[in-house]
């Protein structure tokens, strides 16, 4: 009897570990698609982007989320259950989901990669590019992810193309040969092959980029804002007119945080004045009229002609950590931005002194945390019943795109007025296709 009961309780606790098993194996795999886990996956490619930038900067750990959510599957894995390690791997590097990160590096949600790209080929159409403006940002921005890796371990993220098996290190090298060919060209003064379609459906991976907005799933193309720097007149000292200041935070600014306890409306109330509570703590830089300095907060750059006939480019340095809220208008905004003089229209850059000198017509800004910054984009839209193709480079971004998969802002120029801007921008589209290039 003993000998029978010991049987059936044998048989009874095997079959609970059979259980238990596949309870097991359906847990892990439905908590790789926990947001937890997302989480955790991007804290572990800043690791690891972190260890490896004192190896080379010039060739970025390549890691695709792939991975990452299987090491963090086999993490939580029991070591004796070989197959249930293989399944559940296989489960995970079939999966395409990329955790998206907040200006705050905070989690907001995942997209599966192969919903939002796909592989493509351009159109046989030439492309609209200035060659030598696009070799110039081209440039500074691969300069920038020469010099700056280690301070701003952000640009080395593999971003959403990782879905599609790109690394960091291939987009350096297509800057690398793309700057390369433009050289060539310009050498030998003839139009660059970067304009021939054929060339770069030949050189290059060509991967759409279909439009991902949560609130709106039925937008397939990019909307296409434009940004510009607008001349604006300014004096030295406040006057009746000229009665709205920009800023600039001293040195010690990087200690002393007090700028982030004041809103965009505690600034204009005149704090920073003679008289006013925090008077002697910035530098005040200029006076614009208030339109002025609303464009100047929206573009981030404005170019200065003041009165006594000196001009010069201002461009944002640092705001006062209060988000941008989209929809509220711009005079209701609490965030606050503090400018210094600069040689050049400025883009991205992790520091006023790092920044990207950028060209009109060759600019986007974007999403530069989860879509990567110098990502090459070509845009395609219609003008007169023909197609027309455009191409870029992400060296920018701003809070609208914070973040922001459905989008990138075009620099269209520097223009002494909105009425001049808008007939410009008139015949520029509101959306387009997009299309990444990659080297192969």
């Amino acid at each position: 009897m003993n000998m029978i009961f010991s049987q059936k309780l044998k048989l009874s606790v095997g079959i609970a570990a059979l259980m238990l098993l596949g309870f097991t194996s359906n847990h892990l795999y439905n908590h790789t698609k926990n947001p937890q886990i997302a989480q955790q996956s991007q804290d572990f490619d800043s690791n690891i982007t972190s260890n490896q930038q004192s190896a080379n900067l010039l060739t970025p750990v390549s890691f695709s989320q792939n991975s990452l959510q299987s090491t963090a599957t086999q993490n939580n894995l029991p070591k004796n259950q070989d197959h249930l390690a293989q399944d559940n791997q296989n489960l995970a590097t079939t999966s395409v989901s990329y955790p998206i990160i907040d200006e705050w590096r905070k989690y907001k949600y995942s997209v599966n990669g192969n919903q939002i790209l796909s592989a493509a080929q351009l159109p046989t159409t030439k492309v609209n590019v200035n060659q030598s403006d696009l070799l110039t940002v081209l440039v500074n921005t691969r300069k920038y992810f020469q010099e700056h890796s280690l301070a701003d371990p952000d640009i080395l993220r593999p971003g959403l193309l990782s879905t599609q098996k790109v690394t960091t290190e291939d987009i350096l090298k297509t800057l690398d040969f793309m700057i390369e060919v433009l050289q060539e060209d310009i050498a030998k003064n003839r139009i660059t092959r970067l304009q021939n379609p054929n060339f770069i459906n030949r050189h290059f991976r060509v991967i759409r980029w279909d439009a991902y907005k949560p609130d709106n799933p039925n937008q397939k193309q990019l909307r296409i804002t434009k940004y510009a720097v607008f001349t604006h007149p300014g004096t030295r000292k406040k006057t009746a007119t000229y009665n709205t200041p920009i800023y600039s935070l001293k040195d010690n600014a990087a200690t002393d945080k007090f700028y982030t306890r004041y809103t965009k409306q505690d600034v204009l109330s005149g704090i920073y004045e003679p008289g006013g509570k925090e008077y002697g703590k910035v530098a005040p830089l200029a006076y614009l009229t208030r339109n002025g300095l609303e464009e100047a907060l929206m573009q981030g750059t404005i170019l200065i002609n003041f009165l006594d006939g000196s001009q010069g480019f201002f461009n944002v340095d640092r705001n006062n950590g209060m988000s941008y809220i989209r929809g509220l208008k711009a005079t209701a905004q609490k965030r606050y931005w503090y400018f210094r003089q600069v040689d050049a229209i400025k883009g991205y850059g992790h520091t006023i002194d790092a920044k990207i000198s950028i060209k009109p017509g060759v600019t986007f800004a974007g999403d530069v945390l989860n879509i990567g910054l110098g990502r090459v984009v070509v845009i395609e839209h219609s003008q007169g019943g023909r197609k027309q193709l455009q191409m870029g480079v992400i060296a920018d971004t701003g809070g609208a795109f914070l973040p922001n998969l459905y989008q990138l802002d075009y620099l269209a120029g520097i223009f002494p007025n909105q009425k001049s801007f808008r007939q410009y921008i008139s015949k520029l589209p509101e959306y387009a296709n997009a299309y990444f290039l990659v080297k192969k």
